[in-house]
This record gives structure tokens, sequence and C-alpha cells, in this order.
């Protein structure tokens, strides 16, 4: 479900509608509907409509910017009085006297009557696809193949016909594999229109729905992990990981699911920022971060919950210096960082890995401030690097990183060098 009450409908495809705040997501959906079809705009009607039936529709403006073709209607629940999605845009609960907007409100007003009279007469619903599909012009295999559907993209119902569809799928692009994923209007990808045959469907009204899309990610996900996997497995289970959370947001696992997604995003991500020869580079600016988009949003949405936690450690990696170079101001930096992480999300899953990683930049300190002759600040390091040990043995006994602070504790405490190539 939209977390605004805004929906932009563009009635010309040349036209972009870009978010207000600073061009993010938020979950809100910018359609850019063609000319003569009245299905797709009652689709997205259908779609707000059977999710929440205390929608209304408030009244039509246009842009008096030169836009003259676009349109906007604003939806919105109860109370909420206002709403704006755009700055020469704005709708209130006042009577229109911008006598410009008169032609094109007189022009849609039937056209919107009879999509929501139609309303609930077709049950549009939201959902994906938990096989690889082909989309057609026409209910019929010998049709014209309009193109190929994926695991996990997000399907409209438009129309049902025996045992075929009628869907709008979402197909992302090349640039941007899932819209879900879109921060800016005009990377989201292309949209067809077709049929398909009505198997391996998961929508809303599909019983244990959440739990067969989350079945079906983790196979994907074990299927990207093996040598000769599926091709392409990774992006599936990161799109169906995804739907959960658009489709079942109040599932038990929607939070997971999210965090999944967000977590095999920042994988692909991550792996490709290492891949560039500016990964080496020591200060950070010098370097391509990592979208956090998609982890913050997982911060917003389940805040508190270990997945919010989990999120938060991600978000790390972008404030780590690429190669220390032999010198102390990053593994210092850095060891403060996963400190103030671990003091800040005791119960974390991750806690124990950060106390880890801040003990073994100590450790590493102990031999760095040598070869900057800084002896006090070696012995400092020492004394810290074995209170973070002894705390992660202490606190995590359970974890697998307690056993690698017991390992690094005894080697520092018998002089052993952790970092460099000293030999003795």
């Amino acid at each position: 479900m939209f977390s605004t009450d805004c929906v932009i409908v563009n009635l010309n495809p040349s036209l972009v509608c870009q978010p207000r705040s600073g061009g993010a997501y938020h979950r809100t959906r910018w359609i850019r509907l063609r000319r003569s079809s009245p299905d797709n705009v009652m689709a997205v009607l259908d779609t707000l409509v059977t999710r929440d039936i205390g929608f209304r529709v408030l009244r039509y403006t246009r842009a008096v910017s030169g836009r003259r073709n676009l349109a906007r209607y604003c939806l919105i629940r109860g109370a909420i009085s206002t709403c704006s999605a755009h700055p020469t845009l704005h709708a209130t609960l006042e009577p229109e006297t911008n006598t410009t907007v008169k032609s094109i409100a007189k022009l849609l007003l039937p056209v919107t009557l009879i999509v929501l009279g139609n309303t609930f007469l077709l049950a549009a619903d939201r959902g994906t696809l938990v096989r690889e599909a082909i989309i057609y012009l026409s209910p019929d295999t010998s049709s014209n193949k309009l193109g190929e559907v994926q695991r996990g993209r997000e399907l409209i119902l438009l129309d049902k016909s025996r045992n075929w569809l009628h869907v709008e799928a979402l197909l992302g692009s090349s640039l941007t594999p899932d819209p879900a994923f879109v921060f800016d209007d005009e990377d989201e990808g292309k949209t067809i229109s077709g049929w398909v045959l009505d198997t391996g469907m998961v929508w809303a009204s599909t019983p244990s729905g959440d739990r067969i899309l989350f079945g079906a990610a983790v196979d994907s996900e074990d299927q990207a992990s093996r040598r000769h996997g599926r091709r392409g497995a990774a992006q599936d289970a990161l799109r169906l990981y995804r739907r959960i959370f658009d489709i079942f947001p109040t599932a038990p696992q929607a939070g997971e699911a999210l965090y999944r997604a967000a977590d095999i995003k920042w994988q692909v991500d991550r792996a490709d920022m290492l891949s560039r020869p500016s990964a080496r580079e020591q200060d950070r600016a010098l370097r391509q971060g990592i979208d956090e988009e998609a982890m913050r949003q997982v911060m917003k949405k389940f805040p508190n919950s270990k997945w919010a936690q989990l999120a938060a450690f991600h978000l790390i990696d972008n404030k780590l210096c690429g190669d220390w170079q032999g010198a102390s101001k990053c593994p210092d930096k850095e060891a403060d960082i996963y400190e103030k992480y671990w003091k800040e999300h005791p119960d974390s899953p991750a806690a124990s890995e950060a106390l880890y990683q801040a003990a073994m930049r100590r450790a590493a300190l102990i031999e760095i401030y040598k070869t900057e002759e800084q002896s006090k600040k070696s012995e400092q390091a020492k004394n810290q690097a074995i209170a973070l040990a002894q705390q992660l043995i202490s606190q995590y006994p359970q974890s697998d990183w307690s056993a690698r602070g017991q390992i690094l504790l005894f080697l520092v405490q018998g002089g052993v060098p952790t970092y460099g190539n000293v030999t003795q």
C-alpha cells in the first residue's frame, strides 16, 4: 500500500513527475499512463480502493507552468485534509478557485466517475510470480509474445478470462533490476500489459501467500549460492523477498523479508564497489559509496527490531577506509565506530561481530603505533584490545565471534603481532 495519499496520473507519456522529497521513493507511485488507457486508471484505483475502502476522491488540479496534459487527483483518508506532491500542485478541502483547471476537470470527471463506479466490480489485485512466464498479446499461446516476466516481478490484475489473466507487469530495466528499489521515476523501466496463464501466481488474496513467497525466495537464494545455480537467482530472491513486504506488509515475516531483499542488494552493490580501483583509497570520500536507501527503509519501517539493527550495522561499510596504508588514523577511527555500534545496540545480532571488529583494530594498532614511534599509544591499544576481547568472550559466549575473540586475546597477551608481515 502506498504510504502517501497522493497519486499522480500523467496522461502524456512524455511528461515525468518527480517526487518532492529529494527524489526519495517512499513507496510513492508516480503513474504515467497512456492516452485512451482507462484500464490502467481503473487498475490503479482498484489497487488503492481495495486495500483501503476509506479512500475518496477530493478534486482535480492542473499545473499552470505549461504542463497542460498533467492531471492530478488526490485520494485522502479520514481526517487528513491536505496533501502535496509537486510544488505547483496542491489539494485542499476548499472549493476550487483557479479557473484554468475547470476544462481539465470537466474532461476527467465523467471518466473518473465511471472508474470509481467500476472499482468494486473489477477485483483488481496486486501479485507476483513464483515462476517465469511469457506475456502474450491476447489470451492464446499462438498470439504474439510481448516479453518474459521473471520471478518476483510485480503484477497488477486487470481482467480474467478462463485460465488466463490480463495483467500489467512492471519489468524494471537493466540498470534498475526491480521497481521496488527505484528512487528516481525516470529509471523505473518499462511496463507491459498482456495476458499470462493463471498458474504460479501469488496474490494478496492467496492463502498463506506470504509463506509461499518466502519459500520461493529462500529457494532462489540457495540457487544463487551454488556454483552452477540458476542464472539470475540472486535477483529473483531479491524481488520475491521484496514482494512479501509489498503485498503482505503485516505478515510476520515482512520485516525479515524486507531486510533480506535489502541485504542482497547491499552485497551486490558492495561487490561492485570493491571491484573498482577507488576501493583501495584511504579516504572514503574518494571512493563510491553503497546506496543506503534500502537499508534505511528497513530501519524506518521496522524500528527497534533486530532487522533495523542489522541494517544499521551494514551502514558502517560506508564509513570504513578502503586501505589503512599502514597508518593509525583509519583503524583508530573504525574501532571507535564499531565500539559505538556495540554500545548503542548491545542486543543486536551483529553486536558480537562489532565488538570483535573493534578489538581486532585495537590489536592492529599495537604494531602500527610502534612504526610511528608512539610506544605509549601502542601499550594503550594493547590494553584496549585485551579489554574488548574479554568483553566479547564474557558477553557473547555462544557466538562464533567469541571464539575468534579467544584466539585474538591469546595472540595479544602473548605479544604476537596481529597486523603486518612481522615474523617472530
